[in-house]
Order: structure tokens, then sequence, then C-alpha cells
């Protein structure tokens, strides 16, 4: 098998397996955050080094040998300590195949947030390991995902009822921000799809999904940048159509959420050969 990537900085994607993607960070002292979310269940592993960790309420010092765990919409962070390097590597995984996988009917979230176990942490870097690996077949890649998965299915506690429990109305309000995020929005539009006062909205918003709406909004539209520039669109036209009032803007709240430049994003270099590895 051929030895991990060591590259300072490194997206993994494949356009045959859509619903993964990876990156590794080998130096993350410049690599810093704001609190945002993703649509996908999000893995990772603190491969040395230590970091400061927030998810939700939760905050936590990580070291190496850690595994961390972000369920879909979760807000979190995680960024350096002062003058401490570390690093880490992250999966990012479409939740409707882990519940294909899983053979479930929803996705139940993972009560954990971090995880200390040796076992999980080797099986973690095992599979990322398979992942970067261009030698490797695809359907090898598949197969050591799902066989990773339905472990972790047997090893982490599941949140049962935080699903079932969610608010309608603010479901609501954030389909309707979803909907229409490249474009302005006013609290009062929100408001109004969920039924809710504004004052309210936005204190329940922010228990829900911990980030207020127009946080919500801004976490979208990068997440639409990032779709597209995948899909080959230039960072100019992606900044424009993602609402943004200009290039720079676009650049400067992309880093915050991604933690790299929407050009090192485009500029991937995959593990696959006949995926773009321009740099």
């Amino acid at each position: 098998m051929a030895p991990r990537p060591v590259d300072a900085h490194i997206f993994w994607r494949d356009p045959a397996l859509p619903f993964l993607e990876a990156r590794q960070v080998a130096d993350g002292r410049d690599v810093c955050y704001g609190l945002h979310s993703h649509r996908t269940f999000s893995i990772g592993a603190v491969t040395h080094g230590r970091s400061n960790y927030r998810n939700g309420r939760h905050r936590h010092d990580v070291a190496a040998g850690t595994v961390v765990l972000m369920n879909p919409e979760e807000a979190h962070a995680c960024n350096p300590l002062r003058n401490v390097p570390w690093g880490y590597r992250m999966l990012y995984v479409d939740v409707s195949w882990l519940t294909e996988m899983q053979q479930a009917a929803d996705f139940t979230p993972y009560a954990a947030v971090v995880s200390t176990d040796p076992h999980l942490y080797r099986s973690l870097n095992r599979l990322f390991d398979v992942l970067f690996d261009a030698e490797i077949e695809v359907l090898a890649k598949e197969c050591a995902a799902a066989a990773f998965f339905g472990e972790l299915e047997n090893r982490l506690e599941r949140i049962e009822e935080r699903w079932a429990l969610a608010a309608p109305r603010l479901d609501r309000a954030a389909a309707f921000i979803t909907e229409h995020c490249t474009r302005r929005l006013r609290l009062s539009e929100i408001a109004d799809v969920s039924g809710l006062s504004p004052s309210y909205l936005v204190r329940a918003f922010r228990s829900r999904y911990g980030m207020t709406p127009h946080a919500y909004q801004l976490n979208r539209r990068i997440q639409f940048g990032q779709s597209e520039l995948r899909r080959g669109r230039s960072v100019v036209d992606v900044a424009l159509s993602a609402g943004f009032a200009d290039q720079a803007h676009f650049q400067r709240v992309f880093k915050q959420h991604v933690a790299a430049t929407p050009r090192q994003y485009a500029r991937l270099r995959s593990a696959h050969p006949t995926a773009d590895a321009r740099r």
C-alpha cells in the first residue's frame, strides 16, 4: 500500500464515489475555521499535535489519536492552539449513502463528538490510506468505506430522539433559507414562513442549529460554492452566483468555513487517475 500523503493540504475526491470526500492537513497551525456546519456526516482523525475542538456546547482540547465526529448540521469549529502544530484527516460522507449502508430508514445522530478509542482511530486511518492510494480500485475503496461504517455502527451510541423532536417550524425556516440562500433575505420573510416571531425565531434557530439564520445562510452559500467549484466554474462566477457582492468577500467567507481558498479547493490533488489533478 502506498504511504500516507505528506502534502501540506490536499483534498481527495473521486467521481465514481461522489458520496465521499476527504482532506488532509499536515500542518494546521494556519488553518482556522469559523463556526460552520455540513450537510454530510463528518468524521476525522487528529494525526499529530493538539487543537481546540468546539461542537455545539461541547469544547475539547483534542490530541493525536483522537477521532472527532460531527453529525449533519451540527455547528462546529476546530482550530489550532497557540503556536502548537497539529495535523488531521477528515472524511465527509453523504447521509443518504450512509443510511443505505446501515439499512436504516433515516439517519440517527451519534451521541459522541470525540472518541479516544484506539481501535476506531486505527480503523479510520486505514480507510484514509485506502482512499488516498491511487493504485487501489474503486470497488475496494467502496467496500472499505462500507466495512468501516458498519463497524462504527457497533462501536458508538446513537441519540435516538434528537431528530424526532426537531421543531417543524424551524425545519421550515431552514428549508426556506436553503432554497433561497443565494439571494438577499429578510428576517421577516423567514419568520413568516416559520410562523414564529422574529425574536423567538433567532433564539430557537440558534438552539436548534448552533447558529443564527444569517450564519446558516452564509454556510449554505459556501456549500453551494463548493458544489459549483467542483463542477469546474470559475471562482468569480461562483462568487456572484452564490450571492456575494464580489470575489474578495466570497474568498474571505469561504476560507473561514473551509480553511482553504476557493482556488485551493478547486485545484484538488485527486488520488483517482482520471480526476482533475491540476495544482
